[in-house]
């Protein structure tokens, strides 16, 4: 395989907490990354999407990694107050844009040695939420877009999943949301950008979603469906 130096990267959501600190990180891992935000176009969109890709693969010269980080929509809500306009927002940038950037990127993604589509999921995909309804919607989506893809792209094309768990916690709610998890701490950003890493070197890993969440999943009074 060739150097990370000869790599080109696209990572959308890539001025947000998370994504910002994926895309620092492959820079130091020495691929060309292109960190997209919303001054580079809403997501929401087909030709938005496809544009950014090809924009992208030009200002590069290529495409070997997509990490779409993007995502609208985490705001609770009774289930009794959601609106259309909430749930948009929630399968928006994270749903759409998940597949549009992915149909887009799939030709370069095919001519790359790497090939890798990585999709930033989140552990509200496995767990029901009452105040997160669309959110965890969109999420579950995105999770089964991560399978769907890797089926109809290999076996030129890996796709994965990243499920964070706490890694982006305001401070004052950093003690209520360690207490969560069985390692008893909250994540970090960085926790989610060595995933991505991971998975740039994990040539027989495709079509699963790797849980980055100290045991969120397997806290007290929960079932991680992933693991049985």
């Amino acid at each position: 395989m060739a150097s990370p130096s000869s790599y080109a990267a696209l990572v959308t959501g890539g001025t947000g907490r998370l994504g910002r600190v994926v895309a620092d990180r492959l820079e130091r891992e020495a691929f060309r990354v292109k960190a997209a935000g919303r001054a580079d176009g809403d997501l929401r969109s087909a030709a938005v999407a496809r544009a950014l890709v090809e924009r992208t693969a030009e200002e590069l010269d290529g495409l070997d990694l997509v990490v779409h980080a993007a995502g609208e929509g985490f705001v609770p809500r009774p289930v009794a107050d959601v609106t259309e306009e909430d749930w948009e927002a929630a399968f928006g940038a994270t749903t759409k844009g998940s597949f549009f950037v992915a149909q887009a990127a799939a030709p370069h993604l095919r001519e790359s040695e790497l090939g890798l589509l990585v999709l930033v999921e989140d552990v509200a995909a496995y767990q029901p939420w009452p105040s997160f309804a669309a959110h965890c919607a969109a999420k579950a989506a995105q999770a089964m877009l991560t399978r769907v893809l890797a089926r109809a792209l290999a076996p030129d094309v890996r796709v994965c999943g990243i499920a964070p768990g706490p890694v982006a916690v305001a401070p004052e709610q950093e003690e209520r949301r360690a207490a969560e998890t069985l390692l008893q701490r909250v994540g970090s950003p960085e926790d989610v950008a060595e995933a991505v890493v991971y998975l740039t070197r994990a040539g027989f890993v495709t079509g699963t979603s790797l849980v980055v969440d100290g045991g969120r999943l397997l806290g007290p009074g929960t079932r991680n469906p992933l693991q049985g």
